[in-house]
Parts: structure tokens; C-alpha cells; sequence
């Protein structure tokens, strides 16, 4: 499974709109969204519905059943060697795990709904880029001045399986933008960008222009709050850690909750590093919420 463009005879589009808030939505591309807009202006790295052509190009896309970089692909579990299949052109590691290279499909209405909402659904069988049978649900609500989506992983395996959950959003980087993060420590990384020692860091607070970062921060604590000249936007999550990825040479930037550090399946108490293990039959789930709030 590697990413590939898909033709827009096959494309799934969805939209969802509140007051002067428009979300696209490709479930065919990872389920991923491919837009979020305020009054036609871009709140996150957006681009038409018709127009994406890969989920690593969309706004956000889903973190499941891992965030970040397994080793080489290679993991042990509970005394069984694994050998993941590389999925991210360039990576010796595969990336992000499995969901934001799947198709979902669109979940119909049980009954009387939100104006703005709507869920996609995800069926995995174990393949060679995760062992593991599961299912995925994403639960997308929009309000005039913010966006929800709830995630939840179903294990369906017949044994225990490792777990994480998380999200990629991407947003514009501006003239003025600015993150502000509080936390309590940065994992530095070696030449392969896997972690090797965590270092006290209280926060983040500086101009985009200024970071260059594509580092797991631990301890979130509070809103991530991102303003530019045209929104401050606020970000919270049920989860405590952040990825931030800060590219110099490219105009966005990404902070990611996660729920575990990258690669935690490969160190010492998997566990401590949030990796969560379910029994079959077992879920697990984390929100995500971003409120917006123009600022032009």
C-alpha cells in the first residue's frame, strides 16, 4: 500500500458547511479532509475536493493504528518477529501507519443528525503493512466556529494488538504566524529522525518563521494556539503529546496530536511512551477539536 493518485471517477467527496466554516472531505483518499475554509479563505492547508490527488497533500489526514516512524518496519510482539512494508517514498521507515493510505467509506445516517456532521468508516484485514485486523471510525462535526473529529479504533484481531491514534493537520504558514505550545520536554533525534533522548522543553512560543522542528514534544498541556493575520486559531485534543513539523523551505506547517512518541513500539515499556495495547474486541478513542477565530 503505497500512495497513489486516484481518478476523480472514483473520487468520494463530502462536504459539510456551518456559518461561514466550509469542510471538504475525501474518504477515498485515507479519509482524509481536503479542505477547511472561512469565508473561502484557507483555515488549514486546503485545496478543492476534486483537485487532491494524494492524502499526504490534504489538510489532515488520520494517524492510525500508529503516528510517526516504525524502525526500519521492523517490531516485536508479545515474542513474534513483524516486518512492516515501506510506504512513504525516501523513508526507510513506514509512516503514519495504515489509515491515511486506506479507503473509508461514508457512513449512513442512523437517524436524525447535526446539521453538519458526518462519520467514515474504515475496515482493515491484516496485510504486510499491519498484521493486525481492526476497524476505524472518524466522527466529523462542524459548528459555525469550530471543527470536532472523534477517532476510535476497534481491535478485531483475534489477539492483543499495539495501538496509537492521532492526527496530521497542516496549516498555512503566513507572514505573521505564530505557534504557542506549552509542554514539558522535546525527544531529539538521531540522522534517521527516530527519538533518542527526551530534554526538558516548557513550551513553544515564536514566529514559524523561526522553528525548524519535526520533533515530539511530551507533556502537552492547554491549547495549541496558532494565530496569523487572518485567524487565531486554538487546537486541544484528549491527547498529551504533539508532533510539530516546521519545514523551512515550504509555506505550511503541521502540529500533530498524538497519543504515543514515534517508534515507542521498538523501546524499553512501550506503555510509558503512550503505546496502548488492546485486547480483542477492545476500542480505543481521542478527539481533536479547532476553533476559529478571524482575525483580518
Amino acid at each position: 500500500m503505497t500512495e497513489s493518485a486516484i481518478g476523480e471517477e472514483h473520487a468520494q467527496a463530502f462536504e459539510l458547511r456551518a456559518g461561514a466554516l466550509r469542510l471538504a472531505l475525501r474518504s477515498d483518499l485515507g479519509g482524509s479532509i481536503a479542505g477547511l475554509w472561512h469565508h473561502g479563505v484557507p483555515v488549514m492547508r486546503s485545496v478543492e475536493p476534486d483537485q487532491l490527488v494524494r492524502s499526504r497533500k490534504a489538510a489532515c489526514y488520520p494517524l492510525v493504528p500508529y503516528s510517526n516512524r516504525v524502525a526500519q518496519g521492523r517490531f516485536d510482539w508479545q515474542g513474534k518477529p513483524y516486518q512492516l512494508a515501506l510506504n512513504f517514498e525516501g523513508s526507510p521507515h513506514p509512516l503514519h501507519g495504515v489509515g491515511y493510505l486506506s479507503r473509508w467509506e461514508i457512513e449512513p445516517a442512523a437517524g436524525p443528525s447535526g446539521p453538519a456532521e458526518v462519520a467514515l468508516t474504515l475496515v482493515h484485514r491484516a496485510d504486510e503493512h499491519w498484521p493486525f485486523d481492526f476497524n476505524a471510525r472518524q466522527l466529523f462535526q462542524l459548528s459555525p466556529t469550530s471543527l470536532r473529529i472523534e477517532l476510535t479504533i476497534t481491535n478485531t484481531a483475534a489477539q492483543a494488538a499495539p495501538v496509537g491514534l492521532g492526527w496530521h493537520p497542516f496549516f498555512p504558514k503566513r507572514a505573521r504566524s505564530r505557534l504557542h505550545v506549552e509542554c514539558s520536554g522535546r525527544w531529539e533525534l538521531d540522522s534517521l529522525k527516530l527519538p533518542t533522548q527526551l530534554v526538558p522543553q516548557p513550551g513553544v512560543d515564536a514566529d514559524l518563521a523561526h522553528l525548524d522542528y519535526d520533533h515530539c514534544f511530551e507533556g502537552w498541556t492547554g491549547p495549541a494556539r496558532i494565530r496569523d493575520e487572518r485567524f487565531a486559531l486554538t487546537l486541544r485534543s484528549s491527547l498529551s503529546r504533539l508532533v510539530i513539523y516546521t519545514p523551512q523551505d515550504e509555506d505550511y506547517f503541521a502540529v500533530e496530536p498524538v497519543s504515543h512518541v514515534t517508534d515507542a513500539i521498538n523501546k524499553p515499556a512501550p506503555s510509558a511512551r503512550g503505546l496502548v495495547t488492546l485486547q480483542p474486541g477492545q476500542s480505543h478513542h481521542a478527539w481533536m477539536t479547532l476553533d476559529v477565530q478571524s482575525t483580518h
